[in-house]
């Protein structure tokens, strides 16, 4: 049997479950680690600037391919502690992530040695499982359960712990005959989805939600294929954008309180039945649950069966991996057309395209300075289907999902639950690291931007290319936009005039100068008709120089961007709609008034 370190028991596992490459900080209770990874080969590492941004890059680059899993590493105490944050953005987004820290000897635990904290306990309500592995002979096991969890049911985040003399250790491992733990996944039975096509078939006006656990199971042509067969339009959720494109005939827009369509409210609203698959019905997307549920039955199918009735009872509740479940789904469905016993919903899916080309936000303004809704237009016409787009939280973002066009799975990566400010670049990075020649498009307001920024050096150093759409408003938009409930306007400014750059005026932070400090390139932009040449430049920028390039937009300082503190039917629409078409020149259907 051979033998070797713990720690390179560890890499070699890593790589026979499909790891190919890490992000990670190294240091002094987590060297042997790295000691093995440069030993046993075969792992790209990509060397951080900050351990939470190497767990956000750990995140991007799980959710931009089916069947990856980021890992994460660092050192002992704040390292591990600084990576909450990406474990806590995981687990809410069902996000496999591996975070790997270093740790004190096992003799000197508990007895307050340098930068030894418990952090299996800190980390064990933000991940399946966190272990500290007390035994080296027992690191092979920890590792293989680890993938196998992540995995498993609904897939997350773990951690595991290594003390310093644990990954030292010499055991008896003989990678050549590892191999990969059974993963488990709820099935839904036949029964099962007889029963919930039932409640489709009774219905007239049906929509299908189609949440991120469709992406999750790489099941995107199975929701399309049944879908179609059953002429049922789809509401995809925001973790679910992307499923179908959204120029598809049965595309019935987004609802929620924030990030939705006009026309997607309207539609759902219309509805008598939903069928909901791999969603979770979070907050945002159905607002008050009583205007939600009123008038239409529910249909939940989900991997976690807890998660069933978590939000609200429905009507009938299957526990079964999406995948599993939509295979059945279209074979069912299948039998019914061929016996002619599915109804005609041409009727239903044509008014909801209809409310498509009715139920739009303008888009199309000369402001100066800029609007952001016509920052997003030119995104529109400067990104095509292939962008995937990367984002966290913030009016950027809201804006952006309302007025932004999603064509594949995937192309979506947005950070849901958590919503942590600094995400954005960091995840931007750890999706061009999985698609080296995609083309990636991130996008932030200048509080996300400032707080992870450091992290463009890591683009610049690994020669990571992508275009980061900056809106600048010097203001902390979504914050003092929720505050106007309070009448208050407090500690959300973040204008000031720079005395190194007073042509930005109370615009502030020079953030080309940093950019370009930091090794990347950046353009700023101040006129409407810049956009779309500064966009193409950026394009090309980082197609020479292989690193990031910033296109910051200078915006008007305040723009309140459609949303409700209530219910989906209770939109506030701040800006004027659509009433011609040259109002949104990019809108998927050309407008058409009522």
């Amino acid at each position: 049997m051979p033998r070797m370190t713990a720690a390179l028991a560890a890499v070699e596992i890593l790589k026979r479950e499909g790891v190919s490459h890490a992000f990670g900080v190294p240091g002094a209770a987590i060297n042997p680690f790295y000691k093995a990874l440069q030993a046993g080969g075969g792992i790209k590492h990509t060397l951080a600037r900050h351990v939470e941004g190497a767990s956000h890059m750990a995140e991007g680059y799980t959710r931009s391919n089916a069947g990856n899993i980021g890992v994460c590493i660092g050192t002992s105490g704040p390292a591990g502690t600084d990576m909450i944050t990406g474990l806590y953005s995981a687990i809410a987004d069902s996000i496999p992530i591996l975070c790997i820290t270093g740790q004190a000897p096992v003799a000197k635990l508990h007895k307050e040695d340098f930068q030894a904290v418990d952090i299996a306990s800190i980390a064990k309500p933000v991940t399946k499982k966190a272990t500290t592995v007390l035994e080296a002979a027992q690191v092979p096991g920890v590792f293989q359960e680890a993938f196998h969890l992540m995995r498993s049911g609904r897939p997350g985040p773990v951690l595991i712990d290594l003390p310093i003399d644990v990954q030292l250790t010499e055991i008896e491992f003989d990678p050549e005959t590892y191999q990969p733990l059974p993963v488990y996944k709820p099935t839904a039975s036949r029964a099962q989805v007889e029963k919930a096509i039932s409640f489709l078939l009774e219905s007239e006006r049906p929509l299908i939600v189609a949440g991120g656990g469709i992406i999750n199971a790489d099941a995107t042509d199975l929701l399309v294929e049944f879908a179609e067969l059953t002429g049922t339009p789809v509401i995809p959720t925001l973790m679910g954008w992307g499923i179908l494109p959204d120029d598809h005939a049965l595309n019935a827009g987004m609802v929620g309180l924030q990030t939705s369509h006009r026309y997607g409210n309207a539609n759902f609203l219309e509805s008598d039945f939903v069928l909901g698959i791999g969603n979770r019905w979070a907050n945002r997307h159905t607002g008050d649950l009583p205007v939600y549920l009123e008038g239409r039955k529910f249909v939940h199918v989900d991997i976690e069966p807890t998660q069933i009735g978590k939000i609200f009872a429905p009507d009938y509740g299957i526990a079964s991996d999406a995948k599993a479940a939509l295979e059945l789904f279209v074979e069912v469905a299948k039998e019914l057309k061929a016996e002619g016993k599915l109804p005609d919903r041409s009727a239903w899916s044509a008014s909801t395209q209809e409310r498509k080309a009715q139920l739009q936000r303008r888009t199309h303004f000369d402001n100066v300075p800029l609007k952001p809704q016509r920052v997003y237009e030119e995104m529109n016409k400067a990104f095509g289907p292939e962008t995937r787009y990367v984002t966290t939280i913030g009016l950027s973002q809201i804006a952006g999902a309302q007025m932004l066009h999603v064509y594949k799975p995937r192309h979506w990566i947005n950070c849901g639950q958590a919503g942590p400010l600094g995400w954005t670049i960091p995840a931007a990075l750890g999706v061009a690291t999985a698609d080296p020649e995609g083309q990636v498009v991130a996008l932030s307001g200048d509080y996300d931007f400032q707080f992870m920024l450091e992290e463009l050096a890591v683009g610049a150093q690994h020669n990571i290319p992508y275009v980061h759409v900056l809106v600048n408003n010097s203001y902390l938009g979504l914050i003092r936009q929720a505050q106007r409930n309070l009448d208050i306007n407090f500690q959300v400014n973040l204008e000031f005039e720079n005395i190194n750059s007073p042509e930005l005026g109370v615009y502030g932070v020079d953030h080309v100068k940093v950019v370009e400090g930091l090794g990347c390139k950046a353009i700023r932009v101040t006129e409407p008709d810049q956009l779309l040449p500064a966009f193409e430049e950026a394009k090309k920028l980082a197609a020479e120089f292989r690193v990031p390039v910033v296109v910051e937009a200078i915006l008007e300082r305040i723009t309140n961007i459609s949303m409700s503190g209530a219910g989906i039917d209770a939109v506030n629409e701040w800006e004027d709609i659509v009433t011609e078409p040259g109002h949104a020149p990019t809108a998927i259907r050309p407008f058409v008034g009522q």
